[in-house]
């Protein structure tokens, strides 16, 4: 029998192996992680959206109607009105013409890539990626050409150097989940007209939160109607799960008949979606524009104490606060000595990040109140100056 006990060890011995805590009860502001309460510096539900009472009212009743499963693939079993509603709203809301249910952002990235290009086209794909990003290259057996993280300078020249009599599809993260930072997609959008690529933005963690009516970081930039395929998550600020493609009608019958993740995966339950109906509901509702006020609010206070103290954020500009540390013992030292001190936040270590760009990531809630921001820097920081992080 193959034993794995010597890769676990390195692993360890690096400061690179994995494990998973305890999480008891909702998720919010503060949360019971192994039978103590923390602050949860670690979620994506940035608006506070996962344990809202609409949502929750919402799946139970969708449960009391539908049932809890869907009961195989939509193309087996046909599509539930859950399903068509969910799909109806999602193109209103990003303004296209049609959408499309993923699963999860990982299944949507490595159905919908493989499908809009593989063997003669090119793929250009910034740096800094998500994995589901290159996963799904990969998948297409496509030409893959990596571009130097929001570089688009160096894109152009590539683009231009690069021939093909394929297509050529540029994807970039709209928020890039590990920096923080935002692509520059009104620069994107030129390009790819200038070269007659399609572009495609994974939008997980702008959705909900960015642009002045929550769409997202298109919306920030104004450039919705010029994005061809727009990728977004109802598990993250949507407190929900699974994930959609927004785009025309032509690509998204495109992708029923060829996005594998899709055909051959069973569908999202009737609970699901009900959530995430309710969830758009609340993100175009005044409250939604509280919490996302609140998030904006939060995250400048947290970030403008952390950079006062010294440390380096990477450049975000969102929500996702990286507090860089380098080595990933060190990092993972500061996790541990933040955790006993009630502050629960990852540590993010290789191969999610380069060696030597090791880093705390922490992301900014609706939930959170501002003394609990407060606290939790001036703890940072004192932790941060004892193990010379700053």
């Amino acid at each position: 029998m193959t034993s794995f006990h010597d890769e676990l060890e390195a692993l360890r011995k690096q400061g690179l192996f994995r494990s998973m805590r305890l999480l008891q009860g909702e998720q919010s502001g503060r949360v019971i992680l192994d039978g103590r309460e923390v602050l949860l510096l670690c979620s994506n539900n940035y608006l506070g959206l996962a344990d809202h009472p609409v949502l929750k009212e919402a799946a139970i009743r969708a449960v009391e109607r539908y049932g809890t499963g869907s009961g195989a693939s939509r193309l087996v079993s046909g599509n539930m009105e859950l399903h068509e509603e969910l799909e109806a709203r999602t193109a209103a809301f990003k303004g296209t013409e049609a959408a499309l249910l993923f699963n999860s952002g990982y299944s949507a990235n490595i159905g919908v890539i493989p499908a809009l290009a593989g063997k003669g086209d090119v793929i250009f794909s910034d740096r800094l990626n998500h994995a589901s990003i290159v996963d799904g290259a990969l998948l297409s057996r496509a030409r893959l050409v990596r571009y130097q993280h929001n570089d688009v300078a160096a894109l152009r020249r590539l683009l231009a150097g690069t021939e093909t009599s394929g297509r050529r599809l540029i994807v970039t993260d709209g928020v890039f989940s590990m920096d923080g930072d935002l692509a520059s997609l009104a620069d994107l959008v030129k390009i790819k007209k200038e070269f007659g690529a399609m572009l495609m933005v994974d939008d997980a963690h702008g959705t909900g939160v960015l642009g002045d009516t929550g769409r997202g970081s298109a919306e920030l930039f104004n450039v919705m109607a010029e994005i061809d395929i727009q990728m977004g998550t109802f598990g993250k600020a949507l407190g929900s799960f699974g994930a959609y493609i927004a785009a025309s009608r032509e690509i998204v019958d495109y992708l029923v008949n060829r996005a594998r993740s899709f055909i051959f995966s069973t569908a999202l339950p009737p609970s699901v979606l009900a959530a995430s109906l309710a969830a758009l509901g609340l993100v175009d509702s005044g409250e939604g524009a509280r919490l996302r006020k609140r998030v904006a609010d939060n995250t400048d206070l947290f970030r403008s104490a952390l950079q006062g103290a010294g440390f380096n954020t990477m450049g975000s500009q969102t929500q996702i606060i990286p507090v860089f540390v380098g080595d990933a013992g060190l990092t993972m030292e500061f996790s541990r000595q933040l955790l006993a001190e009630g502050i629960f936040v990852q540590g993010i270590r290789p191969p999610t990040v380069l060696p030597g760009s090791c880093r705390l990531r922490c992301t900014v809630m609706a939930t959170h109140t501002k003394e609990d921001l407060s606290w939790a820097a001036e703890v940072m920081t004192g932790m941060g100056k004892r193990l010379g992080v700053i």
